[in-house]
């Protein structure tokens, strides 16, 4: 499972406040405690007004880039931040995100066409679309798209948009489907999802989002945005990948547990 650890972005009080006094301890701090404990990927999400986020995108990726090798995810809704936060970047990472919406591709595939950056795509255009069907439209769209500048499908993590379980009519049957099928036409690619959006407004959300990863993952996502600080998740999704025949031996799952990713705390 590649996991992209969300806990660098503004939207997060205890951030947004690092954020404004400059505390490059805190944000190393995070970065550093991701990196140990199993990410693949660390997301930096500004989350402040367009205006200022190129200047605190560069500042939140030097902070990262100073305590840990890991790939930076540049993670804003502005294609134009995205794209000018890849010069900051020692490495070429993940773009989050493009989708169908407006002119966001028409920016960001000529910026990575002939590098090794990623992206995560999300499968919504003008809205999210209601039925399976509308959001395969959208990725058939994108992959199209995509083509036509020589970006392979195999640089794409497509989020099959996850929403909150509370207000869906049929679960994750949806956006498992969508898994499914997008896994069979095209192997070579990355699905990925935010497992915590399932269980907004929901009680014990923990439960809700370990179930969800274990579900989609056997549905074919192998990418997650997600708290690698959670070590019962980080130890499902071990568990899963060892079930689902995807883990030789265990050979990762036990690597994982001696190097303390989950099980008990070791002091």
């Amino acid at each position: 499972m590649i996991i992209i650890g969300e806990k660098i972005n503004g939207s997060i009080p205890a951030v947004a406040e690092a954020i404004a006094k400059r505390d490059a301890d805190f944000i190393r701090a995070r970065a550093k405690a991701q990196d140990e404990a199993g990410a693949t990927y660390i997301d930096v999400c500004a989350s402040v007004p367009e205006n200022e986020e190129i200047e605190v995108l560069r500042w939140l990726i030097e902070q990262v880039q100073s305590v840990t090798e890991l790939p930076i995810c540049v993670d804003s809704p502005s294609p134009h931040s995205c794209v000018a936060a890849m010069k900051f970047c020692n490495k070429p990472g993940i773009i989050n995100s493009v989708s169908g919406e407006g002119e966001k591709m028409d920016i960001i595939f000529p910026a990575i066409a002939d590098t090794k950056w990623q992206c995560i795509a999300l499968l919504c255009a003008k809205g999210i679309p209601t039925s399976a069907q509308d959001r395969l439209d959208v990725f058939h769209n994108i992959i199209s798209k995509a083509e036509k500048y020589g970006i392979t499908p195999e640089r794409f993590y497509v989020d099959p948009l996850v929403e909150m379980l509370c207000t869906s009519e049929d679960g994750i049957k949806m956006v498992t489907d969508v898994i499914r099928s997008i896994k069979e036409e095209y192997p070579q690619i990355h699905i990925v999802g935010a497992a915590s959006n399932v269980s907004f407004n929901l009680p014990a959300r923990k439960l809700l989002n370990q179930t969800f990863t274990v579900l989609a993952m056997n549905a074919g996502m192998d990418a997650a945005v997600l708290d690698p600080l959670n070590r019962d998740l980080m130890g499902m999704i071990y568990a899963t990948e060892a079930m689902l025949g995807m883990d030789d031996y265990c050979m990762e799952y036990i690597s994982a547990y001696r190097k303390g990713i989950f099980g008990t705390a070791k002091k």
